[in-house]
């Protein structure tokens, strides 16, 4: 039997219905190989693991024949890719637990596995955003907020722009067809922002005046 863990979403990645006026313009998730080695360091952990098999091969050929020596770097190998495989693992889970959404008002991204919460980004709140385009289309759209608003970096972390700690920029982390992405986020956030805003003045401010 299925089991949908979020089965209580009104709409998928967003925590309750839309508002007539709103509509959505892209859905997507990171891709958790990208995520994986983007986020995670996953091939950075694979290589200290070969460099430890390679060190202990090489330490052990002096005493040993090359064939025994080699032997001895095996259990750096497994260890290597059993960590390898946990680090994919954890970056599967972020992937498919994370759902962006882009629509005509807002960036919204439902983050966090074990717990998850929903991020509202209006784009009247958005001063810039910034994309780091990698080799196969994929790439991370950037947030940088306006104001004092702010994200915890460990609670939004990986779906932020890394080693920015004092100002989290919330992102649309490691996802296919970033660019693409890019230019919708852009297009909504023009005719966003470009729309006159209706502000409600209160009966005694307008007796005053």
């Amino acid at each position: 039997m299925s089991h949908d863990d979020f089965k209580f979403e009104p709409v998928r990645g967003l925590p309750e219905a839309l508002p007539e006026d709103e509509h959505i313009l892209w859905q997507g998730s990171p891709d958790p190989w990208r995520l994986a080695v983007e986020a995670l360091s996953l091939k950075w952990v694979a290589g200290y693991f070969i460099v430890l098999a390679v060190w202990r091969i090489g330490v052990s050929s002096i005493d040993y024949s090359l064939t025994e020596a080699m032997s001895h770097g095996i259990p750096f190998i497994l260890v290597g890719a059993v960590a390898c495989l946990v680090i994919y693992g954890l970056a599967t889970v972020q992937a498919r637990s994370a759902v962006y959404t882009l629509t005509n008002k807002r960036v919204a991204l439902r983050i966090g596995a074990a717990l998850t919460m929903t991020l509202n980004l209006p784009y009247t709140q958005i001063a810039n955003a910034n994309l780091d385009l990698r080799r196969g289309g994929t790439g991370t759209v950037a947030f940088e907020l306006k104001g004092d608003t702010r994200f915890s970096y460990l609670m939004t972390w990986p779906h932020v722009r890394p080693w920015f700690m004092s100002k989290t920029q919330p992102s649309l982390r490691c996802i296919p067809q970033a660019e693409r992405v890019a230019h919708i986020f852009a297009d909504a956030a023009d005719a966003r922002v470009s729309q006159p805003q209706l502000e409600r003045i209160g009966a005694a401010s307008v007796a005053a005046e």
